[in-house]
């Protein structure tokens, strides 16, 4: 699979056996970096274990149904990407819908229109492969949810957190969906 290059500085390299530590680096390091007030004592140990280990990672490489991604501005990682293609949710069918179940960067690279690009390429994945929706969860509250908006996605219905130890203030959120 080749990268693909969003307006000449943002590049999506497939996540590889070769790639996977600087994929778990970044990916752990984003989540906390933006996630660790949802999680009592900080501590996303809950999170990490389900979303991001070696194994966890190792096995949606051996999956044909997931897709991950480094997210790279000249050629710095500065996010990751996964995405989970035939995904449905409540009527929509697995054939109709894609995923975009994990859009991490890091801080220091939020607000600069990477997640725009990246949004427009998961769109673009989407269409190839005939899908008809693009969905994902976002937290309730903070800023995510408004730009997702922003980018056309509409909130379906309410979710929430399962894993253990979310704060239960902080386990509410939206699942958002884009029609194509």
């Amino acid at each position: 699979m080749n990268s693909t290059i969003l307006k000449n500085t943002v590049i999506l390299e497939p996540a590889t056996q070769v790639n996977l530590k600087e994929y778990l680096t970044v990916g752990v390091k984003s989540y906390c970096e933006h996630y660790l007030h949802l999680w009592k004592d900080e501590d996303p140990t809950p999170y990490i274990s389900f979303g991001l280990t070696k194994e966890v990672v190792e096995r949606e490489l051996q999956d044909a149904n997931a897709l991950n991604y480094l997210i790279k501005m000249n050629s710095k990682t500065v996010g990751i990407l996964k995405l989970v293609q035939n995904c449905g949710i409540d009527e929509i069918s697995d054939d109709d819908a894609l995923k975009a179940e994990k859009i991490y960067l890091l801080k220091q690279h939020s607000g600069k229109g990477i997640g725009k690009q990246v949004l427009l390429f998961i769109e673009d994945i989407a269409r190839k492969r005939n899908k008809k929706y693009i969905w994902l969860d976002a937290m309730q509250k903070g800023n995510p949810v408004h730009f997702y908006q922003k980018n056309g996605y509409t909130i379906k219905r309410e979710s929430e957190v399962t894993l253990p130890n979310v704060k239960p203030e902080e386990k509410a959120m939206w699942i958002l969906t884009k029609s194509l």
